[in-house]
């Protein structure tokens, strides 16, 4: 099973780490990735998550808007939020906005 769980706000942001908590727990092997862009990007820098941060990345434009640097173990797109999900699901990851 693989999921991306999109977060385009703060309040989605801790949708999507209740949601990928939940998942994880009934199917440990489940590949999940939480996709924040626009406001969550702020929101994931400055609320830690000490077992979901290596799973979130951050949209590269969003980050640059924000005017932020990133910081460790979130990880950045290596392109716009948008055409990652787009390719992610080419590849079979299902997509839930939170």
């Amino acid at each position: 099973m693989k999921v991306i769980l999109h977060a385009p706000t703060a309040s989605a942001l801790e949708r999507a780490r209740n949601n990928a908590t939940n998942l994880k727990r009934e199917d440990p092997d489940a590949h999940v990735r939480i996709i924040a862009n626009a406001q969550a990007v702020g929101a994931a820098l400055d609320i830690v998550h000490e077992q979901l941060d290596s799973i979130t990345w951050l949209c590269p434009i969003s980050l640059d808007r924000a005017g932020r640097q990133n910081r460790e173990p979130l990880q950045v797109l290596t392109g716009p939020a948008v055409l990652e999900m787009v390719r992610l699901q080419q590849d079979g990851w299902v997509y839930l906005r939170a």
